[in-house]
């Protein structure tokens, strides 16, 4: 997650920067957001774009950009080049196809930037500005992909990855001058699962499938109190168990498209830092999207939770061109102790308009979501709008791999000053 990748800020100020030159600027500027679960085999040049606007109370800025390239037969033909560029962030890893056998391959990796180990503090559907804070960082990783079925349609891999990462924390302009920062700290962490089928990154694939089961161990240098008045800790270590069960599938006939995915998690020892955090409509944010709509991102910080969210598209023309879709989900949360509210079942509704380029390399929807349970200040209810858009550069057609670490989006937060 290295340290002050922007120590500068590109010399210019939070201050002095006006709202539409940060918008300018981010335009200009991409940097990592994602690891990945497996080593790419297609070459690939994508753009992905997410954005969520709340029509109801003050929420952190929420959205994502990423530029990803993947160039398998890097400089020989058993290396695997991967770079992921997004604000103020950049992932890159190499992978050795055949590394360590036949069908295991390994991968080295090394990501850092500004802002992506910031948090935002949401509680009871408020977000708290004075307790939220800025946080940079790096990381270097060691991954092992086994192979265990060569010979079959759906591949089984095992995932292994190793992680050092160090995270340092400031201030931001809104931050309270009596709110207790964290220590700057280390964290070592291990990830591991097994993963039966897997989702390309795109928006709304005609056909894939997933099941998989992971376990992630964090474990960091420095742990303690910070808050107000030391009112939150963080953990020694936390340990992550969760699963996920999904399927896309197109009707032949009518074209019509259906998305459906179950993930459920639990913890040990979570913290605010490693709690399942639910909120937003935005599916490629991460490897695992817990999505709700309508919801501030990030809104809801879980010990426990099952989650479940379907999408439908239907094609409103023949050429296919242009396509409702509709969209639900549902999440019965056990809260992070400190983050509780009332009512543990919480759903949203969304729908909206997409677009598709003849090519179908394009792709932009604009939507529209209802968080049904989500508090505000009037009570339950909120709305938001959104757009996502995908831009393949080139035409691919891929076997299936994933983004594998969520939210390195937050340098937006900084650069459209929220």
């Amino acid at each position: 997650m290295v340290s002050r990748l922007l120590a500068a800020r590109l010399c210019v100020t939070k201050m002095a920067m006006k709202p539409i030159g940060r918008a300018l600027l981010w335009l200009t500027l991409f940097a990592p957001i994602f690891a990945f679960a497996q080593i790419d085999p297609v070459k690939r040049d994508l753009i992905q774009l997410g954005y969520n606007q709340a029509l109801e109370g003050h929420a952190p800025f929420t959205g994502y950009v990423f530029f990803y390239h993947n160039q398998p037969d890097f400089l020989r033909t058993n290396l695997t080049l991967r770079l992921a560029l997004a604000p103020v962030y950049l992932d890159s890893e190499f992978g050795f196809v055949h590394g360590l056998g036949p069908n295991t391959d390994f991968a080295i990796g090394l990501a850092g930037g500004g802002f992506a180990d910031s948090y935002n503090e949401i509680h009871g559907g408020t977000y708290y500005p004075s307790q939220s804070f800025e946080g940079s960082g790096g990381e270097i990783s060691a991954s092992i992909y086994h192979l265990f079925n060569p010979a079959d349609q759906i591949p089984l891999n095992l995932v292994l990855r190793g992680t050092a990462h160090y995270s340092t924390f400031d201030r931001a302009d809104s931050t309270s001058s009596t709110f207790q920062l964290p220590e700057d700290r280390g964290e070592f962490s291990v990830r591991t699962g097994l993963r039966w089928g897997g989702i390309e990154p795109t928006l709304f694939p005609a056909l894939a499938m997933e099941l998989s089961v992971w376990y992630e161990g964090q474990f960091r240098t420095h742990s303690g109190t910070y808050g107000i008045n030391g009112d939150r800790e963080v953990e020694e270590q936390s340990h992550l168990f969760w699963a996920e069960a999904a399927l896309s599938y197109t009707l032949p006939k009518s074209q019509q498209n259906f998305y459906v995915r179950l993930t459920a998690g639990t913890s040990v020892d979570a913290d605010r830092f490693s709690a399942y955090r639910l909120g937003g409509y935005l599916p490629l944010v991460a490897e695992f999207p817990l999505s709700l709509p309508g919801y501030y991102f990030q809104e809801i910080s879980a010990r426990q939770f099952v989650l479940f969210n379907a999408n439908y598209l239907v094609p409103l023309d023949k050429s296919q061109r242009w396509n409702l879709g509709v969209n639900a989900s549902s999440a019965f949360v056990d809260y992070l102790p400190g983050e509780e509210q009332p009512g543990n079942w919480l759903s949203g509704v969304g729908g909206g308009i997409l677009y598709r380029a003849p090519s179908d390399r394009f792709k932009i929807m604009l939507d529209y979501a209802y968080g049904i349970d989500a508090i505000r200040s009037h009570g339950r209810g909120a709305n938001s709008i959104g757009v996502l858009m995908q831009w393949d550069l080139r035409p691919t057609h891929g076997e299936g791999f994933h983004p594998a670490h969520p939210d390195r989006w937050r340098g937006w937060q900084w650069l459209l000053g929220d």
